[in-house]
């Protein structure tokens, strides 16, 4: 998983780099893109220039992104500990979402902070996902805009042209499946297709969010879009992260890191 993992996002980091026209930087910034950065947006990180007062990292992000690793950290080598050894899956689960905490929210909003306190402009890639009051927000806004970044740049633009948005939108979801199906579903040996059912239940939600009956219901508003955003995350969520990687991959891996 790892090895694919890493390998895609090499892939994916090199394209970005060369197909991107930038203004001179030093070569500690390039080096520091591919190498001390999970973002996929080199010309925001490659652009000279002080950046804005309001972008610079507060106190309450250090700290916030501190707490974050730390409760990673905890769910890892502290919780996960407590879950009955007949509970494979719950302690699978206890620990991914401790990863998930420790690397997404924790560590790389940490590495965001320091490298915009020397002045680059990597954004958190996590940007508050829990604020999300749609789908369309969560995904295009929220959550994991490096993978976002990506998709719109190289997928959505040009087949938006070609296609129009309702089917690039289609196109867009169906290769994160394909993506996560690659990642998670091959190394298992399980689950295949599942996580490709996921992301085509996103996009369904989509639509329905922005649908006529969608509007009339509110569900990309405040408090009911919040509230079917979250069902539509949190409800099909099994398919994504489906039992055979959770027993296959994650907990050998727990077992590895020592989290029991």
């Amino acid at each position: 998983m790892w090895l694919l993992a890493v390998a895609i996002f090499i892939g994916c980091k090199w394209l970005t780099w060369r197909r991107t026209e930038t203004p001179p930087a030093p070569w500690w910034r390039h080096a520091g893109y591919l190498l001390g950065w999970p973002g996929l947006d080199p010309a925001s990180f490659l652009r000279p220039g002080p950046l804005p007062a309001k972008d610079l990292p507060t106190r309450a992000e250090w700290l916030g992104g501190s707490a974050k690793l730390i409760a990673g950290i905890v769910l890892i080598w502290g919780i996960a500990r407590l879950v009955p050894h007949d509970q494979p899956l719950l302690f699978g689960w206890t620990g991914m979402v401790g990863l998930i905490l420790m690397l997404h929210f924790g560590s790389f909003h940490l590495l965001s902070c320091a490298w915009r306190s020397l002045g680059v402009d990597a954004r958190p890639l996590m940007n508050r996902p829990l604020g999300s009051i749609s789908v369309s927000e969560f995904w295009g806004k929220r959550w994991n805009t490096a993978f976002r970044d990506l998709t719109h740049r190289f997928l959505f633009r040009p087949l938006n042209r070609l296609l129009g948005p309702r089917w690039a939108i289609v196109a867009g979801f169906l290769f994160s499946g394909i993506v996560h199906d690659l990642v998670i579903s091959f190394p298992a040996g399980g689950g295949y297709g599942l996580p490709t059912l996921f992301f085509g239940i996103q996009a369904a939600a989509m639509f329905v969010e922005r649908s006529p009956a969608g509007g009339r219901l509110g569900l990309m508003r405040s408090p009911r879009g919040r509230i079917f955003t979250m069902l539509v995350l949190i409800v099909p969520a099994f398919r994504l992260f489906h039992p055979p990687f959770v027993r296959n991959i994650i907990v050998p891996f727990l077992l590895a890191i020592g989290a029991r």
